[in-house]
């Protein structure tokens, strides 16, 4: 067997390597923005911070949109046959934990929106204690449903699930 790649191995080899890489990077930014989130979204919320954390709650919704089209692309052009995937429970797992994520973040987008809109020309505007401490219940049960993903990927990666 010989050990010289032909020139669409390489290719094949460099792109999977780029997906991979992009795939990573976005979702460790992902889940920086997350901690960002976590640690903002707290009693004593007021002012300007409230601005703050509306941008970040929009970079993590547009970084978890690249999450799911880089991963969508890697499991179409990566370096391993779709079907691995599109078979295996354990990437359905992940897919799930990531889609509940993604439903849990819905009630604390709004409120921080509304608390946006409430807050314009109010200098020092703080949001109720009752409606923070109900966000911060969902994005705790998101930091519960977080650590499933990197088990979930642990053991595709290893082949569990198939």
């Amino acid at each position: 067997m010989s050990s010289v790649n032909t020139v669409a191995e390489v290719r094949s080899m460099d792109w999977n390597l780029i997906l991979a890489s992009a795939h990573h990077l976005a979702v460790f930014t992902l889940v920086m923005l997350f901690a960002a989130e976590f640690t903002l979204l707290r009693t004593g919320l007021s002012g300007a911070r409230i601005g703050q954390l509306a941008r970040i709650d929009a970079a993590y919704g547009g970084v978890a949109g690249l999450v799911i089209v880089i991963g969508i692309l890697r499991v179409i052009f990566g370096g391993v046959d779709p079907m691995y995937y599109l078979g295996n429970h354990a990437f359905w797992g992940k897919m799930g934990a990531f889609a509940i994520m993604g439903l849990l973040t819905i009630q604390p987008t709004i409120a921080i929106r509304r608390w946006v809109k409430a807050g314009e020309g109010v200098l020092e505007f703080a949001p109720p204690a009752g409606e923070i401490a109900a966000s911060r219940r969902f994005i705790h049960l998101q930091a519960g449903v977080l650590l499933l993903i990197p088990i979930f990927a642990a053991a595709m990666a290893r082949g569990y699930g198939s």
